[in-house]
């Protein structure tokens, strides 16, 4: 695929300074600039770096003018991003200025190269699953929204109490702080940290974590990714829906949660050398 318009992302919130991401951003398309791509700056990103002369647009348009977006942040730079730009399914390439880079993979020493190598075609696709969760009050959807990490229901104070189905099969009541739904490239997030499998990103699965269950039997399990899966509140005080960690969603003892396969997909380039083995080696510290 030959990429003309590109699109520049960086990690715009305003509680986040950083005078080195600016200029690595500013480096990135002075130097894409003197090569033949039409260059678009995403809106709150050339505001906060300051620079003029390119083609400026909001987040939410840039799906439908560019061929590819690279962006330069963490993990949730890229979650946030990916929501936005799912509709029209344009590829990312992300560069990590954070600390983990699960997703946002390209070190920013070397991101020329390893750039340059995936604009020119030496890239492998990387597709991810998403899920999509829907919320139900008294038989209606009021809520609904998509995700690339997990689908978290959290409890606010005490010990919340959910029945969880698969495909209208009873599975379990569970007490506990909440439960993730997680996707395979969320499963090195807060699944992780809750104990959960690391699911590699090409199954086609979904794993489901208890978080600090009141029975120590109740275990993540992993299931099919075509798989329905429905979350009855039982019994809670205060409880919320999490969206990739981003979006929160509060819930009433009358909601039921329907989490789905999405139809739609995101796609990541990486450089061929790229090995996921690799990365999780080096991020996890193994040996």
């Amino acid at each position: 695929m030959k990429f003309k318009k590109i699109a520049i992302i960086g990690k715009y919130p305003a509680a986040i300074e950083s005078s080195e991401m600016n200029s690595q951003l500013i480096d990135l398309i002075e130097y894409l600039s003197k090569k033949d791509y039409e260059l678009i700056i995403e809106e709150k990103t050339q505001k906060k770096i300051k620079i003029t002369g390119y083609q400026s647009t909001p987040l939410h348009s840039i799906g439908a003018e560019a061929d590819i977006a690279i962006i330069i942040g963490g993990d949730g730079t890229m979650l946030g991003v990916a929501r936005s730009l799912l509709d029209e399914g344009i590829p990312m390439i992300g560069v990590n200025s954070g600390r983990f880079g699960f997703l946002a993979d390209l070190n920013t020493k070397n991101m020329f190269a390893s750039i340059d190598q995936v604009l020119n075609g030496n890239y492998d696709e990387d597709k991810r699953l998403l899920i999509e969760s829907k919320v139900y009050r008294d038989k209606k959807v009021i809520y609904e929204s998509f995700a690339l990490n997990d689908v978290v229901i959290k409890s606010g104070v005490r010990l919340i109490e959910l029945e969880v189905s698969i495909n209208d099969k009873f599975v379990h009541t569970q007490r506990s702080d909440g439960i993730i739904v997680s996707t395979p490239t969320g499963t090195t997030a807060y699944a992780l940290s809750a104990g959960g499998p690391i699911l590699h990103p090409q199954l086609e699965a979904l794993s489901i974590v208890p978080i600090n269950p009141h029975t120590l039997s109740n275990r993540p399990i992993a299931i099919d990714a075509t798989s329905e899966i429905d979350i009855k509140i039982v019994q809670m005080e205060e409880a919320s829906l999490s969206i990739d960690g981003q979006i929160k969603f509060p819930l009433d003892k009358r909601d039921e949660i329907q989490i789905t396969k999405a139809k739609k997909t995101i796609s990541i380039l990486h450089p061929k050398d790229y090995c996921y083995f690799e990365m999780l080696r080096n991020k996890l510290h193994w040996g």
